[in-house]
């Protein structure tokens, strides 16, 4: 036997050997596969834009620009003038496009080849809000919402010229200090605020994609201002939101301390002053707030128009009745707002007005006139009755949610420059 023939009939046996290792014996699962592979599955899932899957589609986003309509835009991007007028008419009932402002930011979506036609237009009217128009097949339009994130964030601050200013320094957004002054409308003369004075606030942010969009709710803050602390704490009974002291009465008084949300107070109530236009002494029984001319008016508490007219000296003026004990009057008017005549009942925070200087006023400004049982009285001298406390059966969970607000507030450390303030 040759040493080639020997060689090819051992790995003959090596073969045969190898494979009877793979036969299944009589104890094996005769469903049990032969070999056994490892392998990883890898899911991709669709990318999602507005809830539409764009994998096949081009994504453009932009901003409308000044006297840009819908058409403007449209037309780039290949929808003819009958398809535009059918999505236009097709949308009015939820969304009118003649409402698409510049500034405000859209997303196309469209066909991944050579057409580039629009497939879905995406319009977003606020940083939360949008309006889909799809285009796809029939023109079919709704609403959607982005999922709003919320912080919870601390600041503090002590007043050295404005409340907008301090914020900004500390970091957080000017925009609480708006909140601040709703918050605090009915107990605190923002116009009065001074040097020293100081804060600490514990409140939301509220972010979209990651993009901070604005000031959510205040939930518990101090204001030291003067020799007073004013807490307020949010507390929700009977499913209606408020704000509350130490003692669990609401801050929301019957009125407002002024018929502006900013300005300055150019002229304060006197028996005696020496009046710019006449030249001559006289009583100013009223407070002046300075502001631009338009700035908006708003009733410092519900009640009725007893009037809405136009005088020599007053101008253009609204006169209202809050209850048998308080009325007010607001004069100098550029503009009444549409629909106060006599009769009409306003709420609290509704726009009455805009400043002017109509009637005899040296300047834009609204004088502000406050009648208590029938007497002009300075409002800025008197104890405003209160609004609803907190019921008692909601009184121990509102004094555990103010004992733990009110601890985390006096953690709160003053900037470094600042002053402490025990609170």
């Amino acid at each position: 036997m040759s040493r080639n023939f020997q060689i090819i009939v051992a790995l003959a046996v090596l073969i045969i050997v190898g494979l009877l290792a793979f036969i299944p014996t009589g104890d094996s699962d005769e469903n049990e596969p032969l070999l056994a592979v490892a392998t990883d599955t890898v899911v991709v899932e669709p990318e999602l834009i507005y809830g539409i899957n764009v994998d096949s589609l081009e994504v453009v986003q932009g901003i409308v620009q000044p006297n840009e309509f819908l058409a403007n835009i449209l037309l780039k991007y290949h929808l003819s003038y009958p398809e535009i007028h059918a999505l236009a008419t097709t949308s009015k009932d939820i969304f009118d496009v003649r409402s698409i402002a510049s500034g405000k930011r859209y997303t196309l979506l469209c066909a991944n080849d050579s057409s580039k036609k629009a497939r879905c237009f995406i319009y977003e009217p606020t940083a939360v809000d949008y309006i889909v128009f799809d285009l796809r097949d029939s023109v079919h339009v709704y609403k959607g919402q982005k999922e709003v994130i919320i912080r919870e964030a601390e600041t503090a601050g002590v007043i050295q010229s404005s409340l907008y200013e301090t914020l900004a320094q500390s970091g957080a957004s000017p925009a609480l200090a708006m909140e601040l002054s709703d918050m605090y409308a009915w107990s605190i003369d923002f116009y009065r605020i001074q040097k020293g004075d100081n804060f600490k606030v514990i409140y939301e942010e509220r972010y979209v994609d990651g993009e901070f969009i604005g000031v959510g709710e205040i939930k518990a803050a101090l204001f030291a201002h003067g020799d007073r602390d004013f807490y307020g704490f949010y507390f929700e009974q009977e499913e209606q939101g408020d704000y509350f002291d130490e003692e669990a009465n609401s801050l929301r008084k019957a009125f407002l301390q002024a018929p502006l949300k900013f300005s300055r107070i150019s002229s304060g109530f006197t028996r005696r002053r020496f009046h710019p236009v006449q030249k001559r002494w006289k009583a100013h029984l009223g407070t002046d707030y300075a502001a631009p001319r338009g700035t908006p008016i708003i009733a410092v508490g519900d009640g009725v128009v007893i009037e809405a007219k136009q005088k020599k000296y007053n101008g253009k003026y609204v006169k209202i009745r809050h209850n048998s004990t308080y009325t007010t009057q607001y004069l100098h008017m550029s503009k009444i707002a549409a629909g106060m005549k006599s009769g009409k009942a306003v709420r609290q925070g509704d726009v009455i007005g805009y400043v002017g200087s109509t009637g005899l006023a040296t300047g834009p400004h609204v004088c502000f006139r406050f009648w208590k049982h029938g007497k002009q009285v300075d409002h800025r001298r008197e104890k405003l009755p209160p609004s609803k406390p907190i019921d008692k059966k909601y009184m121990e969970k509102y004094q555990e949610t103010m004992k733990v607000f009110k601890a985390r507030l006096e953690k709160i450390p003053f900037p470094a420059t600042g002053k402490e303030h025990a609170a």
